[in-house]
């Protein structure tokens, strides 16, 4: 567990940040072929400069380079708002077709995110989970880090072996996201679908993305950490050997004296 990370990334801005990772990610996308393990993708603030970086690269692919990248896309996106739409702007589904398949032009059946709006939850969360597991599981997955220590909506307290499922938001977490609901954390919806540390834990190479002032603290608790915690889910990272952690200077800021 003393090897968290595998490798730290820094960068002084978080733009700077995200066209490294984005040139990673295009090497990586560069080698995939048809029936790799799929990507994992993240949403939120976070991944917004991350997924125009790898738009920009990707679009400057020659067309049969571009045609080919799509015929073999697979991807899983971490979780889903319970009770939204689909088409509802607020919706997960709805970021990643804005970011990345509407501009790549990805077909939506190659871009997964669980089915939010199911009126059978925990059906749709199993579901979710056997289709990741029969595609082999994630080959590279991108996290964030919320502000409680979260991965994915897996809140404290959380085990490893957790699968995908629904899940109650904190007031934290529907805090931390109420910006996409007009500022009203009450308008964000109390429940998600979520993939587990079971299904995050399982992948190839984990790259965890912290970004800005207001992360300093969680990422200095998950830095000081030498053994997980269920209090802290990210905590659980340090049983995975390859976690890249990606940090801009903000986030990595000493406290103030």
């Amino acid at each position: 567990m003393s090897g968290f990370p595998h490798q730290l990334e820094q960068r002084s801005t978080a733009e700077a940040l995200c066209d490294a990772l984005a040139e990673r990610l295009e090497d990586q996308l560069r080698a995939r072929r048809c029936g790799d393990r799929p990507l994992g993708l993240a949403t939120g603030r976070t991944m917004e400069p991350l997924y125009a970086a790898l738009v920009r690269r990707l679009q400057g692919w020659r067309t049969d380079e571009l045609a080919a990248l799509k015929a073999c896309w697979s991807s899983f996106n971490l979780d889903e708002y319970r009770g939204l739409a689909a088409s509802d702007p607020r919706s997960y589904r709805r970021f990643m077709a804005e970011q990345l398949g509407g501009p790549l032009q990805i077909p939506d059946a190659a871009l997964r995110l669980p089915d939010g709006s199911a009126a059978d939850g925990d059906g749709a969360a199993a579901a979710y989970g056997a289709a990741l597991a029969r595609c082999g599981g994630i080959g590279v997955q991108l996290l964030g880090l919320g502000s409680n220590g979260h991965v994915g909506f897996n809140e404290p307290p959380c085990e490893a072996d957790l699968p995908c499922r629904v899940v109650s938001l904190s007031s934290a977490t529907r805090q931390q996201n109420a910006g996409m609901f007009g500022g009203d954390p009450a308008a964000v919806p109390s429940s998600a679908i979520t993939l587990g540390l079971r299904e995050i834990l399982a992948a190839e190479e984990i790259h965890l993305v912290v970004t800005g002032a207001a992360k300093a603290a969680i990422l200095r608790r998950l830095l000081a950490a030498t053994q997980p915690d269920p209090q802290l889910p990210a905590s659980w990272l340090l049983r995975h050997s390859r976690v890249w952690l990606w940090a801009d200077a903000p986030a990595l800021a000493p406290p103030l004296a």
